[in-house]
């Protein structure tokens, strides 16, 4: 089989696996395919061929990823107007700011407090929630301002 058939098969592959995942992490090794099988027209040396996939593979890992993935560092914040905010629910299990559970609308949620320095939320006790990201809720006791 051709050197170029073999890195298109490893581009395309990649680029299923990206597909799948969120990751930002298989588009590098389908960019890298797709060079190299654009090389292996000029040689069908895997010698050659195979140390500049890696190569490129790792440079566009170092180079691309930070591009494409905007603000890595940045806190994620709250990107939607949740119905959740200021309701009261119920704590389903012990609530700090590492673990806990609450129930709301006969749903299950993870539950965190914002600070380590609030006692924890004792099972059964009535919460605030005050903030919503992805799949965790921030609470506060009841009545606490």
């Amino acid at each position: 089989m051709s050197a170029w058939i073999i890195f298109l098969i490893i581009a395309t592959i990649s680029f299923i696996a990206e597909i799948y995942t969120p990751t930002m992490f298989f588009l590098n090794f389908a960019l890298a395919g797709i060079l190299c099988s654009i090389i292996s027209l000029i040689t069908d040396n895997y010698n050659v061929l195979i140390p500049i996939f890696t190569i490129l593979s790792i440079l566009f890992i170092l180079f691309l990823r930070p591009i494409f993935n905007i603000n890595p560092n940045k806190e994620k914040t709250q990107s939607f107007e949740s119905q959740y905010i200021d309701k009261i629910a119920t704590a389903i299990t012990d609530i700090n700011a590492y673990s806990g559970r609450l129930k709301i609308y006969d749903e299950d949620w993870e539950a965190r407090t914002l600070d380590e320095e609030k006692p924890e939320i004792k099972k059964g006790s009535k919460v605030k929630i005050i903030r919503h990201t992805d799949l965790t809720m921030y609470v506060e006791k009841k009545g606490r301002k």
